[in-house]
């Protein structure tokens, strides 16, 4: 059950690039967590997930020398869903299925990723803790940048911009 969890039901052992499909096969779950229960449900599965994902890359791992084996994308999953957190309380607000947003779905994704792999700050911090729980916390703060980073670009192109 640990190892499903962990590679995200098999998305994870996919031979090329697990952690972009990780985060890519994320996005149509939130988007059924907003449709359902809107940005409360998406932030309430994003923490329930943050810590499966723990214990499963606790499980998954014990015994390894890596911490952090590419096949174990939870990790992404919640980092993901935390970048996507201000498209979906922007979609709440403006009362619009999430698909429209799909400018704020796709920089969600770009910048989630790019953080993800540039490491700044609190997620290379937490990356280098070499554990089950730096292994999630280093998503969720490359989700953190990220959601600031959208809620940035949607103020520029809806307050600034006016579109």
């Amino acid at each position: 059950m640990s190892r499903l969890l962990a590679t995200f039901f098999g998305v994870g052992l996919l031979p090329f690039a697990p952690g972009t499909w990780g985060a890519l096969a994320a996005i149509p779950v939130a988007w059924g967590l907003h449709a359902w229960g809107g940005v409360t449900l998406l932030i309430a599965a994003t923490v329930l997930v943050t810590l499966l994902g723990w214990w499963a890359t606790a499980a998954a791992t014990r015994g390894q020398d890596d911490p952090d084996p590419g096949e174990i994308v939870i990790d992404e999953v919640a980092g993901q869903w935390v970048a996507l957190w201000p498209v979906s309380l922007g979609a709440g607000h403006a009362g619009v299925e999430l698909w429209r947003l799909w400018p704020g779905l796709v920089a969600a994704f770009v910048l989630f990723r790019l953080f993800d792999i540039v490491k700044p700050g609190p997620v290379g911090w937490a990356d280098r803790l070499h554990s089950p729980l730096g292994v999630m916390l280093d998503d969720v703060f490359a989700g953190l940048l990220a959601a600031v980073g959208v809620a940035g670009l949607a103020y520029v192109a809806h307050g600034v911009m006016g579109l």
